[in-house]
C-alpha cells in the first residue's frame, strides 16, 4: 500500500532540489546502452520519457527518435510542417537543440516559439489541427517535449499525427523499432547537422503560437459571460509551458483573473512535495496543490495546470480541490446542457477506470457512453470528427468541442477545463463542487479510491493476461456481479487488466508499467466502508489468481 511521506504538501527542502548542470551534463555527456532495456527508446501511453542520471533520456535518444520521425513522415508522405513545442523541464531545451539538428538535416519545416519560449500540448495539438483543416496534402504534424507533470529530473518526447492526439501504438510501434535500431548502429544513418546551422536553415521557422490559440478561445468558451459575471480567477501555472499564455488571455477578454506564479524554474522549487515527498507538477494531488488551494478565498475559482497543461486541477471556494472524477461528471452535465449546436448524437467518452458517476449522467443526458482503454489516443477519431463532445480520463485529462460542435483539439487541454470551471459558476451561479452535490443527491454519491499494491514481475504479466474466466467472481462485497472484463465494452480492445462490476460498485487491477505494482480502481456507491470492501476483495481474488 502506499504510505505517505511527511514532507508532502509542505516546501522542498533546498538539499532535495534538483542538480541541474548535473543532469544537463549528464544529456549530452552520458550514452546509452541499447542492450539495457531500461536505456532503450520506449514509447508509453505519453511517448517516451526517463532522466538522463538513469540513461533513458540523452542526445541520443532525442537524435535517434527524431530521425525515426523524419523517416515515418517521408514514408507516409508527410510534407506539412511540423509544430514543435517543449516545456520548461530543464531537459527540454537540450532535446529541442539536438532534435532541430536533426530537423534541419533532413528538410523538415520545423515551427519553434517566436520568442524561444514554451508551448502547451493542447496548443501543439490545435496548430496541427488549425493547418490541417479542409486540406489533404502538405498535413502538418507535431512534437512535444514534455514529461508531463513527472519530477524535474525528467525528460519526455511525444509524437502527434496529422490528426493532432497522441500517436497510437501502430505508429509508436515504427518509431521505437526505427530510433532502437539507430542506437545499435551507433546513430549510423542518423541526419545531422551543426546547432547554429540547424536555426539559420531556410526550414526553421519562428512561429507565433500564443495569438491564434487566444484568438480562437471565444469560440469553445463564452468568455464574455466569465467578464460580465465578474467571476475572480486564480490561476496558477506550476512553473509550466501555459505560463506566457495566460496574460494574454486575460488581456484579450477582460477577466479578472489573477495569475498567482509567473515563476519558471527547472528545480521547481516553488512546488509542495506531493505525496512521496518528490517534486512531481501533479494538478490533481491535494499535496502538490497545496499553495493554491491555501488561496481559495481568494478567489471564485481557482486552477492550475500541469507543465505541459494538457491536465487540469479545479479549486473551488467551496470544497477546494475536486476530485478529477467529479469534475468530469460536473463538466459533461454542465455542457450537455448548455451547446445546443452540438450533435444530438454527441457521445462521451471516457477512460475504464474512470467513476461511474460519469456513466450515470450520461443515462440521465440520454447519451452514448463509450468506455475505452487507458489512454486519450482512444478519444482522438471522435473528438476530430465531432462524434465525441467531450471525452476524459480519470487522471484530469479531457477534451471537448468547440461552440458549433468542431473539434476544438484531439488531445487534452488542460487551459479550457479551467475556464470551463469560471463558464459553469459565470452561468449558473453556482461552482462547480455545488453543482457536483446536487447531481450526487440525485444519483448517488460514489466514493472512488487507487492504490498500488506490490506485484512481482510475474503477478503483473498474469494480471495482464487475466481472463473473465480465470477470475470466476459471481459476488462482490454483497452484491451480485454483473460484468467481468478484460476488453474496454467501448471498442472491445483489451485493457491490460481486469474489471469487475455491480449495480453498486466496480474494481479494476492493472499492472504498472514503470513500478513492480498493480493499481486497483475501486468504487462504491453505498459508502466508504463497502469500498474497503471492494478493495480488500478485489485483493483476496488477485491473491488466488498470483498463487503458484
Amino acid at each position: 500500500m502506499t504510505t505517505t511521506d511527511p514532507a508532502a504538501g509542505k516546501p522542498i527542502a533546498a538539499d532535495k532540489l534538483a542538480n541541474i548542470p548535473r543532469l544537463v551534463t549528464a544529456y549530452f555527456a552520458l550514452k546509452p546502452d541499447p542492450a539495457d532495456a531500461a536505456q532503450r527508446v520506449s514509447f508509453g501511453t505519453s511517448g517516451h520519457r526517463g532522466s538522463s542520471l538513469r540513461n533513458s533520456f540523452n542526445e541520443h535518444h532525442i537524435l535517434a527518435t527524431t530521425q525515426a520521425i523524419c523517416d515515418y513522415r517521408r514514408d507516409k508522405g508527410l510534407t506539412g510542417p511540423l509544430f514543435a513545442g517543449i516545456d520548461t523541464h530543464a531537459l527540454a531545451e537540450p532535446a529541442l537543440a539536438s532534435a532541430l539538428e536533426v530537423f534541419a538535416a533532413n528538410g523538415v519545416e520545423v515551427m519553434i516559439d517566436e520568442h524561444g519560449g514554451y508551448t502547451p500540448t493542447p496548443v501543439i495539438s490545435h496548430a496541427i489541427l488549425a493547418h490541417n483543416k479542409g486540406r489533404t496534402d502538405r498535413l502538418a504534424d507535431g512534437v512535444v517535449i514534455t514529461p508531463s507533470h513527472n519530477p524535474p529530473e525528467d525528460g519526455g518526447y511525444k509524437y502527434n499525427p496529422p490528426h493532432g492526439g497522441p500517436a497510437d501504438t501502430d505508429v509508436t510501434g515504427i518509431v521505437e523499432k526505427r530510433a532502437n535500431a539507430y542506437l545499435e548502429s551507433g546513430l549510423k544513418g542518423v541526419g545531422r547537422i551543426p546547432y547554429e546551422r540547424a536555426r539559420k536553415s531556410a526550414c526553421v521557422h519562428l512561429y507565433d503560437y500564443v495569438t491564434p490559440y487566444v484568438a480562437d478561445l471565444g469560440n469553445i468558451l463564452d468568455l464574455a459571460l466569465i467578464k460580465s459575471a465578474g467571476v475572480r480567477i486564480g490561476i496558477d501555472p506550476l512553473g509550466g509551458a501555459a505560463v506566457h499564455f495566460w496574460q494574454p488571455i486575460i488581456a484579450r477578454y477582460g477577466l479578472q483573473a489573477t495569475v498567482v506564479n509567473e515563476m519558471v524554474d527547472p528545480t521547481f522549487r516553488f512546488m509542495t512535495a506531493d505525496w512521496d515527498g518528490k517534486i512531481r507538477m501533479d494538478c490533481s494531488s491535494p499535496y502538490a496543490m497545496a499553495s493554491l488551494i491555501g488561496m481559495r478565498d481568494r478567489f471564485d475559482i481557482a486552477f492550475a495546470n500541469d507543465t505541459d497543461a494538457d491536465r487540469h486541477g479545479i479549486v473551488t471556494r467551496s470544497s477546494g480541490l475536486m476530485n478529477p472524477n467529479h469534475f468530469l461528471a460536473t463538466s459533461i452535465a454542465y455542457l450537455f446542457g448548455h451547446r445546443p449546436d452540438w450533435r444530438p448524437d454527441a457521445a462521451i467518452g471516457k477512460t475504464i477506470v474512470s467513476s461511474s458517476i460519469i456513466d450515470r449522467v450520461a443515462k440521465k443526458l440520454n447519451r452514448k457512453l463509450v468506455e475505452t482503454p487507458v489512454g486519450f489516443k482512444w478519444f482522438v477519431e471522435g473528438l476530430g470528427s465531432g462524434g465525441f463532445g467531450f471525452a476524459g480520463e480519470e487522471s484530469a485529462g479531457a477534451s471537448f468541442l468547440q461552440r458549433d460542435g468542431t473539434v476544438w483539439t484531439t488531445d487534452k487541454d488542460g487551459i479550457i477545463l479551467g475556464l470551463l470551471a469560471a463558464e459553469i459558476l459565470a452561468k449558473t451561479g453556482r461552482d462547480p463542487s455545488e453543482l457536483f452535490t446536487e447531481l450526487t443527491a440525485e444519483l448517488g454519491v460514489p466514493f472512488y479510491e487507487r492504490i498500488d499494491v506490490p506485484a512481482t514481475t510475474p503477478q503483473k504479466n498474469a494480471l495482464k493476461a487475466l481472463s473473465p474466466e480465470q477470475l470466476d467472481i459471481k459476488e462482490l462485497a454483497g452484491d451480485p456481479v454483473r460484468a467481468t472484463r478484460s476488453k474496454a465494452p467501448g471498442n472491445g480492445q483489451p485493457f491490460g487488466g481486469i474489471k469487475v462490476e455491480t449495480d453498486m460498485g466496480w474494481f479494476a487491477a492493472r499492472p504498472s508499467g514503470t513500478e513492480d505494482v498493480y493499481k486497483i480502481y475501486a468504487e462504491s456507491f453505498r459508502d466508504r466502508n463497502h469500498l474497503k470492501r471492494i478493495q480488500s476483495e478485489a485483493q483476496s481474488a488477485l491473491a488466488r489468481i498470483f498463487r503458484p
